[in-house]
């Protein structure tokens, strides 16, 4: 039995967020204004077999793959928006599943940093893999549950607001998302990240 632990469908990706895949993913790299599809399963080894039907079935590419101890991550993405939606439901379908048999994201942290300090913003910059932390801007940090669903938030964070994005985790046991900013533009980025979780609906945890 396949666990649908996140499954969250972006209609178009963020100069970002793809910049930022595009510097730590291993697949066919996506360009901004692409449709995508993150979502996670459990047991991790089962997102394998996953990858090989969507992509026999479906007109994607494969973005990501990530398999680690307990689960698997996968992205795909296409120029159509319909194309994207057509692979969801050929991963849907091999899992005799429905979307709302995912799991709803949960907020586990959220806090944001005003003014940063030179040497927090170093220690921030040693572990990114996107733009740099600098000193006095404002650091908005946010933890979810399923890890999944990190990329989605921060791709609707940088629809909504004019702030750098620093890092995200997008797999594992929990998601962690870092934009930075001035403050009122990372306020709004924090709203769009945290509303557009909560409105998404499946199964309590």
């Amino acid at each position: 039995m396949v666990d649908l632990r996140a499954f969250a469908f972006i209609d178009q990706l963020q100069e970002q967020l793809v910049g930022y895949i595009g510097s730590t993913a291993r697949g066919y790299y996506p360009i901004a204004g692409q449709a995508a599809l993150f979502m996670e399963v459990a047991p991790g080894i089962e997102i394998n077999s996953i990858a090989d039907v969507v992509l026999k079935k479906a007109n994607v590419l494969l973005g990501a793959l990530v398999v680690e101890r307990t689960y698997g991550m996968l992205e795909v993405h296409a120029d159509s928006p319909a194309d994207v939606q057509e692979a969801g439901d050929v991963i849907l379908n091999h899992l005799n599943l429905k979307q709302t048999d995912r799991l709803k994201p949960q907020i586990m942290a959220a806090e944001t940093i005003e003014r940063m300090d030179p040497y927090m913003s170093q220690i921030v910059n040693r572990f990114r893999a996107a733009s740099m932390m600098l000193v006095d801007e404002t650091l908005y940090i946010l933890e979810c549950l399923p890890a999944g669903y990190a990329g989605y938030a921060a791709n609707e964070a940088e629809k909504a607001a004019n702030i750098k994005l620093i890092h995200v985790t997008v797999f594992g046991a929990t998601g962690r998302v870092y934009l930075a900013g001035t403050t009122s533009e990372v306020q709004a980025a924090k709203k769009a990240a945290e509303s557009c979780l909560l409105a998404l609906d499946g199964k309590d945890h």
